[in-house]
């Protein structure tokens, strides 16, 4: 079986690491206001590129 001749630095091992973040979720601000993913409906108002697209509880009445 293999086994390390030697080991591995801090920094070594940091450097190793710096790409294993976590991602941080893009976000758009919608034309209502509200915060969105990009390329998804908004799930306040229903419009996606300034057409509707879901009927939301207010205008669905």
């Amino acid at each position: 079986m293999a086994v390390p001749k030697k080991r591995k630095s801090k920094s070594r091992k940091g450097m190793r690491r710096a790409n294993q973040r976590v991602a941080i979720p893009a976000v758009v601000f919608c034309s209502c206001g509200e915060p969105t993913r990009p390329h998804t409906v908004c799930a306040a108002c229903g419009t996606y590129k300034g057409r509707q697209f879901l009927q939301t509880g207010e205008r669905a009445a």
